[in-house]
């Protein structure tokens, strides 16, 4: 399998500190982690507006499909260890997993603010 690619908000912290997490859990390099601000990001999902993009994460596969919000959850946990069974599930029930991303999305502000320093903007910060 390749490589996909992660696009996240870089401004917000609980999204950074979900990026970090994934490419820890990444023990074969299967994925890379771009801001939704960088220039590549915008090359990546043409014919999506600058709203668009930053409405929610999403993940480019190898063959440049994208799968946006809840959807990027079966695809991106089927390229971790492990992540199988829990891709499985998230495949199986669409219409929870959009409304869980949802959820987190809606209150990613206050999840930074409560997970704190794992979620710096320093990554010398965070393992503090």
């Amino acid at each position: 399998m390749g490589q996909g690619v992660l696009l996240y908000d870089a401004d917000c912290g609980f999204c950074r500190f979900a990026a970090d997490l994934v490419l820890r859990l990444d023990q074969r390099g299967r994925l890379r982690a771009v801001a939704l601000q960088d220039d590549e990001a915008a090359r990546l999902l043409p014919g999506r507006s600058p709203e668009e993009r930053m409405g929610s994460w999403h993940l480019v596969l190898e063959d440049g499909t994208v799968r946006s919000g809840g959807a990027a959850m079966a695809p991106l946990l089927r390229m971790l260890p492990g992540g199988r069974p829990l891709a499985a599930l998230a495949e199986a029930l669409p219409g929870p997993t959009e409304r869980a991303y949802r959820l987190v999305a809606r209150h990613r502000g206050r999840l930074g603010r409560v997970l704190g320093r794992a979620c710096a903007a320093d990554p010398r910060a965070r393992r503090r």
